[in-house]
């Protein structure tokens, strides 16, 4: 595996230690996904998560119905609207989760030493002595020693809503198990997984099917999350889906690696996939606790070199009850960012945590601290020689946009896009300053409608271009803009021009931008690809 140290070459000094950490309004690169759930459902909690970091919504359906995640999306909007940020909107699937069923909803203890029976017979009512589970090959796949884990929520080593069964022995489609720890379970589903056992469910059940087709399709949703993806043709049945339903033929798919099925196939996946999720709950189940910072360390190589995002989850589980992290999960914060992680998924911290908002700024500024120590120089050069030459055009346009921003020491390059590709390209080579990227429409017909209250904000657009621009907000360093319709693609280069200067007020605005300031601007005059240096006047 390669050497994945992206400290600065020289030391750390010490005194930087006690150096307060920098107010800027681009705190961190590393993008933020917060899962909004219980906790985090109101239009206070959603704008507060706004204004600390959070740019990418994620939607959990294993919990709550179409119509409560409905009245949440609502408010995200309203939220949207009130903090004038943009916000990228993630639905995440089910998938072939295997699950306990508790109609009754009364709460059920188990107790260390004693037995418990796992049936698929949902008929049965659920007890400390017999669990009814939604899966009935489950018996033929396990052996006497596997390891099971069932909760509510994941298993963090600290909770007493989760348990670790031991496989005794199998009687028919039940199966037997010791209670490894004592536990109470809450509620009326709660995960099972069963340690490197194959489960043979389909990766979109017909519910997830509903709900992207409905729930999905109503509200455009920019990033589909595809649960439990253990092979490339999950992927490749997700897009076709995703394609036969018209409006959804742009969302971009996010394999979650849940397993060592996943883990096994993970090269095809990372080929048909548009990003990754690094499900490390699930992940830390599946394998042995040694080995998940080797397979971190591989995949966001991986997905570094192809240029695909990567999104690591379970940093500070500990903040969902607390305010602050334990130290080993701010230094895991901070490695996820050395590793290469564009975003971090925060999941319980945000959806049932007591301390939402708080996690995100927690979060973001740890991302940010280690963002001043990665070794920019080394990722680069590892970057350039994966890609080889002969580079194509848009790779050499990308790599030498980044060169002459680092050599003139830029404050920002901007690049102007229309499928968000070269800006996702140029954010490949993980530039120390923000890429700003101003998604421009490519008009081929004058049947879209645009409505606009700003040049970049409170926009409301019934074509691809929104979308593309909020897939920006999950790639680290990438901050996407929105120009005005009027000056597409095609324009000349004095429309070009104006756009540049709405760009560059937008940049001074933010406080990105100061005189005297070099920018490095990328985008395309006529037929050719241009990379330009231009210093800004009082």
């Amino acid at each position: 595996m390669p050497s994945t140290n992206l400290l600065l070459e020289e030391p750390i000094r010490m005194a930087s230690v006690l150096e307060p950490s920098k107010s800027n309004f681009f705190s961190s690169m590393t993008k933020i996904v917060g899962t909004l759930g219980p906790r985090s459902q109101s239009v206070q909690i959603i704008s507060g998560l706004l204004n600390a970091g959070m740019s990418v919504a994620r939607f959990d359906f294993s919990w709550g119905d179409a119509e409560t995640h409905r009245q949440t999306l609502e408010n995200l909007k309203i939220a949207v609207k009130a903090t004038k940020k943009l916000c990228a909107v993630m639905l995440d699937t089910v998938g072939a989760e295997v699950q306990v069923v508790n109609k009754s909803g009364q709460a059920i203890s188990l107790k260390e030493n004693e037995f418990v029976t796992l049936t698929p017979n949902l008929e049965i009512n659920a007890s400390s002595d017999i669990l009814p589970i939604n899966y009935n090959g489950l018996a033929k796949a396990v052996k006497k020693g596997n390891t099971i884990f069932m909760g509510k929520y994941l298993f963090t080593g600290s909770e007493t809503t989760s348990v670790w069964l031991e496989v005794s022995e199998t009687k028919g489609d039940d199966i037997i198990c010791v209670i490894k720890n004592s536990a109470t379970l809450d509620g009326t589903l709660f995960t099972l997984h069963a340690s490197q056992v194959p489960i043979h469910m389909p990766t979109l059940s017909e519910k997830d099917k509903e709900i992207i087709s409905s729930w999905g399709v109503e509200n455009k949703i920019d990033f589909l999350s595809l649960s439990y993806t253990r092979h490339a043709e999950d992927v490749r049945q997700a897009r076709e889906l995703l394609s036969s339903l018209g409006d959804l033929s742009q969302t971009q798919i996010y394999a979650k690696i849940e397993n060592v099925e996943g883990l096994t196939h993970f090269d095809e996946i990372l080929q048909e996939a548009d990003g990754i999720i690094l499900s490390r709950g699930n992940l830390g189940i599946d394998l042995p606790p040694e080995k998940v910072f080797l397979f971190q360390k591989a995949a966001l190589h991986k997905c570094n070199m192809v240029g695909k995002p990567a999104v690591v989850t379970r940093v500070v589980d500990s903040m969902t009850n607390n305010l602050r992290p334990t130290r080993a999960e701010a230094t895991d914060v901070a490695n996820a960012v050395l590793d290469g992680s564009d975003a971090i998924l925060l999941g319980a911290e945000t959806f049932r945590g007591f301390y939402p908002i708080e996690t995100v700024k927690t979060v973001d500024r740890i991302c940010f601290e280690a963002e001043k120590v990665f070794n920019q120089d080394t990722f680069f050069k590892k970057t350039v020689k994966f890609v080889g030459e002969p580079m194509t055009h848009m790779e050499s346009i990308a790599s030498s946009a980044v060169r002459a921003a680092l050599k003139v020491k830029a404050s920002v390059i901007i690049c102007f896009t229309s499928s968000g590709r070269a800006a996702r390209l140029i954010a490949k080579y993980r530039p120390t300053m923000p890429v700003l990227s101003v998604v421009i429409p490519r008009l081929k017909t004058n049947q879209l409608k645009w409505s606009f209250t700003g040049a970049f904000e409170g926009v409301q657009i019934d074509n691809p271009y929104n979308t593309l621009a909020r897939q920006s907000l999950i790639v680290r360093g990438l901050f996407p803009m929105l120009a005005d319709p009027r000056h597409p693609a095609e324009s000349t280069n004095a429309t070009n021009e104006s756009v540049l200067k709405v760009a560059l007020d937008h940049g001074k605005a933010l406080g990105i931008i100061r005189s005297h300031d070099r920018v490095v601007v990328c985008q395309k005059v006529g037929d050719a690809s241009v990379v330009k240096i231009i210093e800004l006047d009082d």
